[in-house]
């Protein structure tokens, strides 16, 4: 059999060398062994152990070592180190006494230091000299009664001798001191331990008088409740609740609270602890104790129950809006509303109170414009939700007192009030505080809601006397004129509403006059004066003669239903488009000319129709020079303007392009009879014509340029015009 071929043994990779050049720095052998050497550290022996054989040689060796110990000590005494390790070699060499004696001289130096009664008692204890070791301590205690390490200590040797009355003496000399926390809980535990329950429960009892958190407290009815104890646990909450008061009350005590009675499956107790803890405890430290209600509901509770968790989030998080900002007053807005869902007045009343005691600081009205709204929802909650009349005028009566009226009022509260007393059928005191209003604060409004007040109530004597008060207070308000006007008419008394009517147009100054000369116009024709409206049309068109007046002027006259109404309504156009043309607006002047032309359409003849025909204008586009604020050439601009037959600046221009366009419309006719001919020369001569054509229209316009729009009809270029 042959054996079996030998493995090739495997050659580890040689990483490839990726750059072969030399490097700019040579190392040779030389330099790496002499930094070999350099750096080389020596090797220290241990000196060499020494046996001693002999007692006198062991006698000799701790005599030397004595006194290099005592002539440490004699340098410096101070140096605990220095006296812990001469004992501890002592101890090394089985001489207790003599390390005991080492103790008490370095104790006789420095009878503070703690490490020194440690080291002294863990020597003791480590030997079995139980005595003498109850003898350190109790020396350590007395001296030093606030070093809790001898105390712990002390209590464990006695516990683990087993002495547990012992132990349990120690502690009490401790407690006596008033310890920490920690060496109260220890005591604690170390009776559990023995099932002292009895015992643990004094020592509780103790506990929170000397240390009365409220984290001992809990700790106290746990320690209740884990043994089985409910009542005891529930008496020793009830008692923290009443140790801590409202004054000083806390959110954890409350949450263990309501979690005990939850354990104990007592839902309604648990729910009733959270709700009064949520309505004592400030807002801003109850975080953990709503999160703790807020999952207590989720889990027990009811539809109510959820909803009245989340007002109590939204009271929490307006209660921080508003104590962030107090006049923050959307906040007081929605504030408000969320308690008068909740339906409680005492506690709206209170935030209604809370919200309107944010007065603004400045006197300017634009900062009053919101606050002023909570004493508006305020009067109204007190009206129609609480039913207190009483308490109803005194919010309205309180707000009035508190606008300052020099600087600025609000007509609403003046209305809003003399309404209220109205309804309670009190209307002398209404009357009286529109009164008051008009006389401090006279406004508009204020006399517009007096007057419609008194016309609710068919007192028109009163009316009239209020219109005339606001009249003497803004005459050239020009509504007002109307509806006193309108008022006289309506009582049936036309005298009196023209003699309204005069009075008003002949006022130097009016707001609208537009709207007071229709309004009379109006009124005469109500009144089918139709002499009265003619005089008043004309009597305006003294005034003005815009081409509103004088297309109602005609649309008047065209409407009157007599024989002479289509005669008196061209006569109307005729003076318009005389008194038009002098004017410098084109625009107005065709607008009146198609009007004209629809009129004529309508109710005249077919020489009436060509003679308006014939006024129409023509739009053309022009140029004009554009300039700057400064005064600069910014170029030229192109416009649409009107050219109107009868003007004489134009007449020439209009006649001579109608002329070339004549010529030009009969030199096509032609070309296009000479069928056959060359097409080339026709084409030439056409370009010429329509080069001569727009020359002519360049030339015409005196110094502006005219472009027409190829258009004959004259009555399709001004339905453009007027389109346009």
């Amino acid at each position: 059999m042959e054996p079996p071929p030998a493995k090739k043994a495997k050659v580890p990779k040689v990483g490839k060398v990726k750059n072969k050049m030399p490097a700019e720095v040579q190392i040779t052998a030389e330099q790496l062994l002499q930094e070999a050497a350099a750096t080389k550290v020596e090797r220290v022996l241990p000196p060499p152990r020494q046996k001693i054989t002999d007692p006198a040689e062991l006698a000799e060796v701790q005599l030397r070592k004595r006194k290099e110990f005592e002539d440490n000590l004699r340098k410096n005494r101070s140096v605990v180190s220095n006296w812990i390790k001469y004992a501890k070699w002592e101890e090394s060499q089985q001489e207790f006494a003599r390390a005991r004696s080492i103790y008490e001289r370095a104790l006789d130096v420095d009878h503070r230091n703690i490490v020194l009664w440690l080291k002294y008692a863990e020597l003791e204890m480590k030997h079995k000299q139980i005595n003498h070791a109850r003898n350190v301590w109790d020396r350590a205690v007395l001296i030093l009664p606030r070093a809790k390490q001898f105390w712990y200590k002390y209590s464990y040797m006695e516990e683990m001798l087993g002495n547990v009355p012992g132990a349990r003496q120690v502690f009490e000399r401790w407690m006596q001191w008033e310890p920490d926390e920690q060496a109260w809980l220890s005591y604690i535990k170390m009776e559990l331990r023995y099932k002292e329950l009895d015992r643990a429960r004094h020592i509780y009892e103790r506990f929170i008088q000397v240390h009365p958190e409220v984290k001992n407290w809990i700790r106290y009815a746990r320690f209740e409740e884990s043994n089985g104890y409910l009542s005891n646990a529930r008496n020793v909450f009830e008692r923290a609740a009443e140790f801590f008061s409202e004054e000083h009350m806390d959110e954890n005590l409350y949450v263990s609270f309501a979690k005990f009675e939850e354990g104990c499956r007592e839902y309604e107790r648990a729910r009733t602890i959270y709700k009064y803890a949520l309505e004592h405890i400030p807002k801003q430290e109850a975080q953990t104790l709503f999160k703790a209600y807020t999952q207590f509901e989720k889990r027990y509770g009811d539809r109510a129950g959820i909803e009245d968790v989340i007002i109590s989030k939204r009271k929490f998080q307006y209660e921080e809006e508003v104590k962030a900002n107090p006049a923050n007053y959307d906040a007081w807005f929605d504030y408000v509303r969320l308690m008068e869902a909740e339906g409680s007045k005492d506690m709206t009343r209170e935030v209604y109170e809370r919200a309107i005691a944010n007065i603004p600081p400045s006197q300017e009205k634009r900062f009053w414009r919101r606050y002023i709204y909570l004493w508006i929802y305020y009067a109204l909650y007190e009206e129609l939700i609480a039913k207190d009349v009483d308490r109803t005028r005194q919010v309205y009566r309180a707000c009035l007192e508190i606008v300052p009226h020099q600087q600025f009022t609000f007509a609403k509260i003046w209305l809003m009030y003399a309404h209220f007393e109205i309804r309670q059928k009190d209307v002398k005191s209404a009357r009286k505080a529109l009164g008051t209003a008009i006389g401090k604060c006279p406004k508009p409004k204020l006399f517009k809601g007096y007057i419609e007040l008194e016309l609710q109530l068919r007192e028109f004597d009163r009316c009239r006397k209020l219109y005339e008060k606001f009249l003497e207070f803004n005459p050239a308000n020009s509504n007002t004129w109307i509806k006193y006007a309108e008022l006289e008419s309506i009582l049936g008394d036309a005298d009196r509403a023209r003699a309204i009517f005069e009075l008003a147009i002949n006022q130097q100054l009016v707001d609208m006059p537009e709207m007071l000369w229709k309004a009379y116009i109006d009124f005469e024709l109500e009144q089918e004066e139709y002499d009265n409206a003619r005089q008043l049309y004309n009597h305006l068109l003294e005034r003005t003669q815009h081409i509103k007046v004088w297309l109602s002027f005609a649309k008047f006259e065209s409407s009157t239903e007599s024989e002479e109404s289509v005669t008196n309504a061209r006569s109307v156009y005729d003076r318009a488009d005389k008194a038009l043309k002098n004017s410098d607006s084109s625009e107005e002047r065709a607008m009146l000319l198609e009007s004209w032309k629809d009129f004529e359409k309508a109710h005249g003849d077919e020489a009436s129709q060509r003679a308006i025909q014939k006024k129409l204008p023509r739009r053309v586009k022009k140029k004009r020079k554009v300039y700057l604020d400064d005064g600069s050439d910014a170029g030229w601009e192109e416009y649409w303007d009107y050219v109107f037959p009868d003007d004489s600046a134009a007449a020439p221009n209009l006649k001579l392009l109608q002329m070339a366009r004549m010529w030009k419309q009969n030199r096509q006719l032609g070309d296009s009879d000479e069928e056959g001919s060359s097409s080339g020369g026709s084409e030439g001569e056409e370009e010429s014509d329509d080069e001569g054509v727009e020359k002519m229209d360049k030339e015409g316009g005196e110094g502006e340029k005219e472009f027409d729009d190829r258009d004959t009809d004259f009555s399709e270029s001004e339905s453009s015009a007027s389109g346009d």
